[in-house]
């Protein structure tokens, strides 16, 4: 294993000004397909909820769709269907868009970690106790201001458990990525493995990078759970005062 990371520890880990490691792409698919899940999960979670159902049915085949497809489907369809269409073929921005693998990757990442949070923040509005929801109501508040001081933090932070996994489920996702000729952590593994023949270490070694970007972003997690759900805890659970 020390060979093979002595002979591909820069495509692994070292990026210069003409080509990123593998490390760095999939830090950059994680990142970019969580934000941009992140941000349209949260109007999306409230239309889930709403009683409208012309806003609530289109959200919920939505999620239906992109959780029940394995994702690797998903990326396959914008990778290879969507450039096979004659109407995408002929859009210079949608041609230049399709063409590009990573952003393919991008935008299947995205779709599918949205479904899933969309529901993960749906639930937790719903979990929202109704004093707090009666309080907000009882000051006067509109529900334009109710769901941005009250429903909104309050559900983000009971849903922090849940969108942690995700996250880390996220990350092992990103492995199909090499479907579309994306060079992340296991596309370089997989040169590796092609040159060498030494299965056990090129992947042993995206092993171990994996799991050390998953024990980092379970230490994130786990501060960002203390600091933001310290008002959960029983009273009883506070740290004892030490003797003198």
């Amino acid at each position: 294993m020390i060979q093979i990371f002595a002979e591909y520890w820069r495509p692994f880990l070292y990026s210069d000004g003409m080509r990123a490691s593998g490390l760095v792409v999939t830090l950059w698919l994680l990142a970019a397909s969580i934000a941009l899940g992140f941000c349209a999960a949260v109007p999306l979670a409230c239309a889930r909820v709403s009683r409208n159902r012309w806003l609530s049915t289109p959200v919920r085949i939505y999620t239906y769709v992109f959780r029940g497809t394995p994702l690797y489907v998903q990326l396959l369809l914008l990778y290879t269907g969507m450039y096979s269409l004659e109407f995408v073929r002929t859009q210079s921005l949608l041609e230049a868009f399709f063409r590009s693998g990573f952003n393919c990757a991008i935008l299947a990442f995205a779709l599918n970690t949205c479904a899933y949070t969309t529901e993960i923040f749906a639930g937790a509005i719903r979990a929202i106790p109704h004093g707090e929801v009666e309080a907000a109501r009882a000051y006067g508040m509109s529900t334009f201001t109710m769901y941005r001081r009250v429903i909104l933090p309050s559900a983000l932070r009971r849903a922090l458990p849940l969108y942690s996994n995700e996250v880390i489920l996220m990350l092992h996702a990103t492995t199909v990525a090499f479907t579309a000729t994306v060079p992340d952590i296991l596309k370089v593994a997989r040169d590796a493995n092609s040159a060498t023949y030494q299965s056990f270490e090129s992947f042993g070694i995206a092993a171990l990078l994996y799991l050390a970007i998953s024990f980092a972003l379970v230490a994130a997690f786990r501060r960002a759970e203390q600091h933001w759900l310290a008002y959960l805890r029983p009273a009883g659970a506070a740290r004892p005062a030490r003797r003198a």
